[in-house]
């Protein structure tokens, strides 16, 4: 800047020297477009030299006019400027085609114009209300590309309501817009301070926002607001435009749409027809999914896949006439393929088939429960190609519900010969196994009994695991007395249960509990294996052993209480008789003093602690119990009988039946 000053030219001295050197001078200024400070240097001069008053008054005169002259060249240029760029950003906007290419160079074009850190562009929703973030220029925060403006919330929405510009220097501290915590958040979040927005209209009426924002306070000059609005002007006849544009190349594609379907119509009907003939002497010959599967391969061509979810097997079928077999296989639902299965999802809610590049899903479904999936790969359908494979679906889904009536039939016979071995095993030995060996069983061979139940799950859901489990592998399920009863071939009870709670749990959805009894060794033992494991679930659920399976043996000592037939609920009115019969009547708690002076080994301070009573009170009462039961009651044999009928009785207490039969149907 020193070198600069150095080689300007010497300003008219102070000493009289003619209005036309001082007035040359300033002009050399302003053809230079020299820095405002060198205005300056006349009237320094002259009164460094000792100029007259006149003198330096007049050269102030001059430098002032000077200046003003400057700003108005300076005002002109800028708008010779931005009148450029309005005119080259509409040439642009006038040759682009697609509306996001239009948005996107209208919001670029917004920060390059005024210079400013961040751009962007909202649009009105008709529908919802409301205008949300369309296109960005230099955000950075995925919360403001997202953000949408309630009606009057925020200066945008304001700006959307009213139809005006508005301007702010410091958004956070203006008190004319009604904030709202999402906008400031994304505000916030996007670091903005200044911002200014101005309404896009189309033929009078709003359709968005274009908003120009500064992250550090600074006003906007009214030059800056006219030029945004100008620029507002232009964006909205090439968003109109390109709008134009988009519905005439779309009315153009109809149109050849339109022309192609004509010439494919024939063929289709003709397709059509040949498929429902086709399915329809399908159904009635008593074919299967195999067959539909070729038929739809023939008619429609591609691979063709039908998953058939009860079952969990899939055949596959070419235009070649290639069939695999039933094989297992995933649902689509649960495939790898997101786009896939989502279209799975969508074809069961839309009862439609949906496509996903050159995959074509239909879902198989009766009364919205999906029964099985059709998949075609590699082939495009027109609309009457998509119908066929719709119908095939509606094909596939009453052969699948053919299918499983058969099934629950026989799930109920398999279920009512298991009650009949529960109930009365002996009533026709002869019978009951002619009709297992109808149902591939052998009532002879060694039978695992479980017992189990899962509390909260679906009920209809556990009975159809647990008659998979049972036709999977040649055994019997029913349910009796909300619980689920399974007779398994096998001798390995501890097998059997791991088999059986994995199936259910999957099935409910959480924890199953299972008693286990058994093997079996004939007709006449079922009951008593039967009996056995529920008394194992009822002492499980007691002891808190939720989610697990246990035989009599698991159990440890309670199970060999449990397994000894013994007569409990006499044992444990012979031994605590006396004080369950004075609690009853005095409403006392004798029988829980002594299990808590047995739990604290003997120590009458811990008893106390346990009991939250005074020690002498835990002293009085044994007194007392030892008036009712005797007075050798702390002798070790008797001590020994009376924490195992304490113990016996909380069994009780917790609603384990330990003797009696619990297969009520």
């Amino acid at each position: 800047m020193e070198r600069e000053l150095n080689t300007i030219p010497e300003p008219p001295r102070g000493d009289g020297a003619a209005d036309a050197g001082h007035q040359a001078f300033f002009l050399d200024l302003l053809l230079r477009d020299a820095p405002a400070v060198e205005y300056e240097r006349p009237v320094l001069r002259a009164r460094s030299g000792g100029a007259d008053a006149n003198t330096v008054a007049a050269l102030e005169e001059a430098k002032l006019a000077a200046l003003r002259v400057r700003s108005v060249l300076r005002d002109r240029q800028r708008r010779e400027s931005e009148l450029s760029a309005l005119f080259e950003t509409a040439n642009d906007l006038a040759g682009m085609r697609s509306l996001d290419q239009v948005l996107q160079a209208i919001v670029e074009r917004a920060r390059h114009l005024l210079s400013t850190d961040v751009a962007y562009l909202t649009l009105s929703d008709a529908e919802a209300g409301d205008t949300y973030m369309r296109v960005t220029s230099g955000s950075v925060s995925a919360v403001f590309q997202q953000v949408r403006l309630a009606p009057g919330k925020g200066l945008g929405g304001l700006v959307a309501t009213t139809g005006l510009p508005y301007v702010t220097a410091n958004y956070f501290t203006d008190p004319r817009f009604e904030h709202a915590e999402n906008i400031d958040h994304a505000v916030r979040e996007e670091g903005l301070v200044a911002i200014l927005g101005v309404p896009l209209k189309m033929n009078g009426r709003g359709v968005g926002v274009l908003f120009a924002a500064n992250r550090r306070e600074r006003p906007f000059a009214h030059s800056e607001v006219a030029l945004l609005s100008s620029l507002a002007t232009h964006a909205a006849i090439a968003i109109d435009n390109a709008n134009l544009i988009d519905d005439t190349r779309r009315a153009l594609d109809e149109l050849h749409t339109v022309n192609e379907r004509l010439q494919r119509h024939t063929a289709s009907v003709e397709r059509s027809a040949a498929a429902h003939d086709r399915f329809t002497d399908l159904v009635l010959g008593g074919g299967g999914v195999r067959e539909v599967a070729a038929a739809v391969a023939e008619v429609l061509g591609g691979s063709v896949r039908i998953h058939d979810r009860t079952s969990e097997v899939s055949v596959t079928a070419s235009p070649s006439g290639e069939v695999n077999d039933p094989s297992p296989g995933g649902d689509p639902l649960s495939e790898g393929d997101a786009e896939v299965a989502g279209a799975v999802r969508s074809s069961l809610a839309s009862g439609r088939a949906v496509a996903v590049d050159d995959t074509w899903v239909a879902a198989a479904a009766a009364g919205g429960e999906p029964l099985g999936t059709l998949v075609l790969r590699g082939v495009r359908l027109d609309d009457t190609d998509q119908r066929v494979l719709e119908r095939a679906a509606m094909v596939t889904a009453l052969l699948l519900l053919i299918r499983r009536s058969v099934s629950e039939t026989e799930h109920r016979i398999r279920g009512d010969l298991l009650n009949e071995l529960l109930e009365v095993p002996a009533r026709d030995p002869v019978s009951l196994r002619q009709r297992a060996a109808l149902l591939r069983a052998d009532l002879d061979a060694p039978h695992v009994l479980v017992v189990a139940e899962s509390v909260g799950a679906d009920p209809q859901r556990l009975r159809s695991a647990a008659s998979f489990v049972a036709e999977t592998t040649g055994g019997l399920a029913t349910s009796r007395g909300g619980r689920l009863v399974l007779a398994l071939p096998g001798s390995d009870p501890a097998e059997a249960g791991r088999r059986v709670r994995a199936e259910l749990s999957t099935a409910a959805n959480g924890p199953v509990t299972a008693g286990l009894a058994g093997p079996t060794e004939g007709l006449g033992t079922f009951r008593d294996a039967f009996t056995e494991a529920v008394r194992c679930l009822q002492t499980l659920r007691a002891l808190g052993r939720e989610g697990d399976s246990a035989t009599i043996e698991d159990l440890g000592f309670s199970g060999l209480l449990l397994g000894q037939n013994r007569d409990v609920s006499g044992f444990v009115s012979a031994t605590l008789g006396p004080l369950l019969e004075y609690d009853e009547r005095r409403s006392t708690l004798l029988v829980g003093t002594l299990r808590a002076y047995f739990a604290a080994g003997g120590n009458l301070s811990r008893a106390k602690d346990d009991l939250h009573i005074h020690v002498n009170t835990v002293a009085q009462r044994l007194e007392r119990i030892g008036q009712l039961i005797g007075t050798d009651w702390q002798r070790p044999d008797r001590a020994l009988e009376l924490q195992l009928a304490l113990h016996l009785h909380g069994l009780l207490d917790k609603g384990v039946d330990l003797l009696g039969d619990q297969g009520g149907g």
